[in-house]
C-alpha cells in the first residue's frame, strides 16, 4: 500500500492529538491524585511534634498536645498541608489567650510573614463583636457577613470551628465546647483559589490549637447537606443568642483555668487570716525574710510561660513556679501573691497567686555581656545577649541544650523545640547566635557546669547573627581537598600537554628523517653513480684522474652510509624500543669498526623505565660525546657508564684520548649542542679533559618521580621553586658545569 503525503500528514496529526489527549489524561489523574494526597490528615501535636508545619510571625511552641502561640502579633500564622489540597474540611479546636482573633485558613498560598500577608480563605472567632468572622485574603483582607457566637468569644476558652471548602463555596461554624449552639456563616467567591494549604491564625492575641484534622470533602457530608445544616443552625441561634448569654456561668466554659480577673485580686477580706505584704519593686525580694512575712505580693509582666512563669518589672524578676501554668500570655501585666523563698541573687514565690490586671505588649529585652550575666545582676530577668555556638544536645522532653560562650565565659541555653526541631538541628557549630530569654543561675538549671543559663521560650528566641567563620576545620579540610584536587588536575594536564608537545616534536623528527632519506640520501646515491659512470668512461693511461675519481667516489659512499645512519637515528623508533645502554653500545662498536678502540659499556642499580624525552636526549649527548672522541682524541679505549639511581639516572662518556685545555675548544657546535639538549630535561652536564689524560662527558638527569599521597605535594613545590641557572661569565667558577 503507498501512502501520498497529504495521508501521511492526516496520520501524523492523528497520532500527535492522540497521545496529547493521554498526556492530557494523565495529568488530569495525576492532578485529582496528588489533590487527595496526604489525606485524611492529623496533626502530630499530642507526641510533640510539629516538624511539617513552618510559622509566619508569632512565638509557636508544642505543649500538652497542643501547639500554642504566646504572642499577640497581629498576623502571626503557622502554615502546612499540601499546596494541591482542593476540596476538604478543617476541624480544630481553638482557645484564645486574649482579646483579639484567632482562627483557621484554608486554601492558603504565597504566605510571608505580615498581616494578611497571603493567598486564601479565613474563618475565627473574634471577641470585639463577639463573632465568628469569615472572608478572603489577597494580601488583603475582605471580610464577608460576620455572625454572632452564642454566649460570646472569651479567651481562655475552648472553642471548636470547622471550615469547610469546596469548589468556590466556603463554609464555616464555631461552637464553644460542651455548647449545643453553633454560628455558621458562608459565601461564594466566584473568581476562588483552587488549592492550597492550611494553617493556624491569630491576630492582637495569642491562641491555642488541638485535634487539628483535615478530611477529603467526600469522607465528610456532602456541601449542599452541610450548608443546609449550617444554615439552620444559623437561624435557631439567632432566636436563643440572648438566653445563652445570659446563663453563661461567671467562671466560663467548662476547661477554663482559673484566673482572677482586674478588681478582684484582693479577694474578700473577712476571709484573710493574714494579709499579705505589697512589695513596690521585685528586686526588694531578696531583702524580704521569708519567716517574719510569709505572703508577699508584686506586680511585673510576664516574661516566660514555660517551663516555670517568670515576672518582671524595672528592677528584677522572680520565678513563679506550680504544677499548672496560668493561662498567661507573654507582656500580661500581673499581681502575684504567693510565699517568698530568697535566693542568693532573686527569689522564687511558692504556692503563688496569679491575678490577671490586663494584656499588654512584651517587655523588650536587656541587652548585656556574658561576663554581666555571669554576676547574677541579672537573674531572673528578660536579656539578651551573644555567644558562639560549642555544642548541641538535645534532652529530655524535646527540650535543646546549647552550649556557648563569648570569650572566656561558658554558658549554657535550654530552649523548647517550639513548632519543630529543625530550626534548631540545623544550626552550625561555631555559629555566632543571638539569644533573647531569662537569665537563671539556679544551681537546679545549671547542675555548677555554667554560672547561668538562659531560658529560651522557643526557637524564636535563637537569631544567627553569623555562620561559621570558614577557617574552621571542617571548612579547612573542605578547601584543603578542593585545593588539592585542583593541584592534581592541574598537573596531570601539565604533564598531558608535555607529552602532546614531545609527541609532536618525535612526530615532526621522524617526518623529517624520512623526506631528508628520500632526498639527500638518494642524491648522494645519484652522486655515486654518476661518478662511477665517469670512472668507466675515462681512458686506462689517465691514472690521475681515475684516482681522484675513486676518491670521490668513496666520499661519496662514506657520506650516504653517514647520512642513512643520522636519519636513522632520528626517528623516534630508534631509542624508544631499546635500553639506553644497548643502543649507546650499538652505535659505539659502528663508529669504531674497523679500528683498534676498545668500547666498554657498564650499568649500575637497579634499571628503571626512562621517559622517552630524557633516553632520547641522553643518547643524543652520549651520541656526541662517543664521536668527540673518536674523531679528536684518537683514544685506545672508551668508556660507558650508566647509573640508575633514586631520583635521577647518570650517563659518563669517558677516554683516554689526547683530551684538550678547556676553553680553547669548548665553543664548537657539538659541545653547544650538548648544553642546549641537557637544558631541554633539566639535566646537569660537566666537561673535563687534560691534554694526554683524556675527556670525561657527565649528564645527571632527574627521573619523573612516582606520586603517591605523601610525595606528589612535595614534588610540585619543588618544581614551583626550581628555576634554570645558566652559566654565565662571573656567576659561576666551572664555566663548563651546566645545569
Amino acid at each position: 500500500m503507498r501512502f501520498d503525503s497529504r495521508s501521511i500528514r492526516r496520520m501524523a496529526i492523528a497520532l500527535v492529538a492522540c497521545a496529547t489527549v493521554a498526556l492530557a489524561a494523565f495529568a488530569l489523574r495525576s492532578y485529582w491524585r496528588n489533590a487527595l494526597s496526604g489525606l485524611p490528615y492529623h496533626d502530630s501535636f499530642s507526641v510533640g511534634s510539629a516538624d511539617d508545619w513552618k510559622a509566619f510571625g508569632g512565638t509557636w511552641n508544642v505543649v500538652d498536645g497542643s501547639i500554642r502561640n504566646d504572642s499577640d502579633e497581629r498576623g502571626a500564622k503557622l502554615i502546612g498541608g499540601s499546596k494541591s489540597w482542593r476540596n476538604y474540611s478543617l476541624d480544630a479546636d481553638v482557645q484564645l489567650l486574649g482579646e483579639g482573633d484567632a482562627g483557621l485558613i484554608v486554601r492558603a498560598r504565597n504566605a510571608e510573614e505580615g498581616v494578611d500577608s497571603y493567598s486564601g480563605y479565613y474563618a475565627g472567632l473574634r471577641t470585639a463583636d463577639n463573632s465568628l468572622v469569615i472572608g478572603m485574603v489577597d494580601h488583603g483582607w475582605v471580610e464577608h457577613d460576620p455572625k454572632p457566637v452564642p454566649g460570646g468569644v472569651h479567651p481562655f476558652v475552648w472553642y471548636h470551628i470547622t471550615l469547610v471548602v469546596e469548589g468556590c463555596r466556603i463554609y464555616a461554624r464555631a461552637s464553644a465546647m460542651g455548647s449545643a449552639e453553633q454560628a455558621a456563616s458562608s459565601f461564594e467567591d466566584q473568581h476562588c483559589f483552587g488549592s492550597g494549604q492550611i494553617g493556624l491564625r491569630s491576630y492582637s492575641s495569642g491562641g491555642v490549637w488541638k485535634n487539628v484534622s483535615v478530611k477529603p470533602i467526600s469522607d465528610d457530608r456532602s456541601a449542599t447537606e452541610w450548608a443546609n445544616s449550617a444554615e439552620a443552625s444559623t437561624v435557631q441561634r439567632s432566636s436563643a443568642s440572648e438566653g445563652v448569654l445570659t446563663s453563661l456561668p461567671a467562671g466560663g466554659f467548662e476547661g477554663q483555668t482559673p484566673v482572677e480577673k482586674a478588681g478582684n485580686c484582693d479577694g474578700p477580706k473577712e476571709d484573710r487570716t493574714e494579709q499579705p505584704q505589697l512589695v513596690p519593686h521585685i528586686s526588694s525580694l531578696r531583702y524580704v525574710s521569708g519567716v517574719t512575712s510569709p505572703l508577699t505580693t508584686v506586680r511585673g509582666a510576664v516574661v516566660l510561660t514555660s517551663p516555670v512563669v517568670y515576672v518582671q518589672d524595672s528592677t528584677g524578676g522572680v520565678a513563679i513556679p506550680g504544677t499548672q501554668n496560668p493561662p498567661l500570655r507573654l507582656g500580661d501585666e500581673v499581681q502575684v501573691t504567693g510565699k517568698i523563698e530568697p535566693h542568693g541573687f532573686s527569689s522564687t514565690l511558692r504556692e503563688a497567686k496569679v491575678c490577671h490586671l490586663w494584656a499588654g505588649a512584651p517587655i523588650p529585652p536587656l541587652a548585656v555581656t556574658a561576663n554581666q550575666a555571669a554576676t547574677g545582676s541579672f537573674d531572673a530577668m528578660f536579656v539578651e545577649l551573644e555567644g558562639h555556638l560549642r555544642n548541641k544536645v538535645l534532652g529530655s522532653q524535646g527540650t535543646w541544650i546549647l552550649e556557648l560562650d563569648d570569650g572566656e565565659q561558658s554558658f549554657r541555653a535550654l530552649v523548647s523545640a517550639g513548632h519543630s526541631n529543625t530550626s534548631v538541628r540545623n544550626l552550625s557549630k561555631e555559629s555566632l547566635l543571638r539569644l533573647r530569654g531569662i537569665c537563671v543561675v539556679d544551681p537546679a538549671y545549671t547542675q555548677n557546669l555554667t554560672p547561668f543559663v538562659i531560658l529560651l521560650p522557643s526557637t524564636e528566641g535563637v537569631e544567627v547573627v553569623a555562620g561559621p567563620p570558614w577557617w574552621s576545620m571542617r571548612y579547612l579540610v573542605a578547601s584543603g581537598f578542593v585545593i588539592i584536587t585542583l593541584v592534581l588536575l592541574g598537573y596531570l594536564f601539565y604533564l598531558r600537554v608535555k607529552h602532546w608537545r614531545l609527541r609532536a616534536i618525535l612526530d615532526e623528527r621522524g617526518r623529517l628523517a624520512h623526506e631528508m632519506h628520500d632526498t639527500i640520501a638518494q642524491s648522494f646515491a645519484g652522486i655515486g653513480f654518476q661518478l662511477q659512470a665517469i670512472r668507466n668512461g675515462i681512458p686506462p693511461d689517465a691514472q690521475l684522474l681515475q684516482q681522484q675519481i675513486d676518491l670521490a667516489s668513496d666520499l661519496a659512499r662514506r657520506s650516504h652510509e653517514e647520512a642513512r645512519r643520522h636519519f636513522a637515528l632520528l626517528r623516534p623508533e630508534a631509542t624508544a624500543s631499546s635500553s639506553l645502554n644497548s643502543v649507546l653500545d650499538t652505535y659505539a662498536n659502528k663508529m669504531v669498526e674497523g679500528g683498534e678502540v676498545n668500547v666498554t659499556v657498564s650499568t649500575e642499580g637497579v634499571a628503571t623505565a626512562i621517559p622517552l624525552r630524557i633516553k632520547d636526549t641522553l643518547f643524543r649527548i652520549g651520541q656526541e660525546a662517543i664521536a668527540n672522541a673518536i674523531r679528536h682524541a684518537k683514544p685506545d679505549e672508551l668508556r660507558i657508564e650508566i647509573r640508575y639511581e633514586n631520583s635521577s639516572v647518570k650517563l659518563i662518556v669517558k677516554d683516554d684520548g689526547a683530551g684538550f685545555i678547556l676553553g680553547t675548544q669548548s665553543n664548537g657546535f657539538g659541545l653547544i649542542g650538548m648544553r642546549k639538549r641537557a637544558e631541554s630535561i633539566s639535566a646537569h652536564l660537566q666537561l673535563t679533559s687534560e691534554p694526554g689524560r683524556g675527556t670525561r662527558v657527565e649528564v645527571v638527569s632527574p627521573l619523573p618521580p612516582k606520586l603517591t599521597i605523601l610525595t606528589w605535594t612535595s614534588h610540585v613545590w619543588r618544581l614551583l621553586r626550581e628555576r634554570p641557572h645558566y652559566a654565565t661569565k662571573g656567576t659561576v667558577e666551572n664555566p663548563y658545569t651546566y645545569r
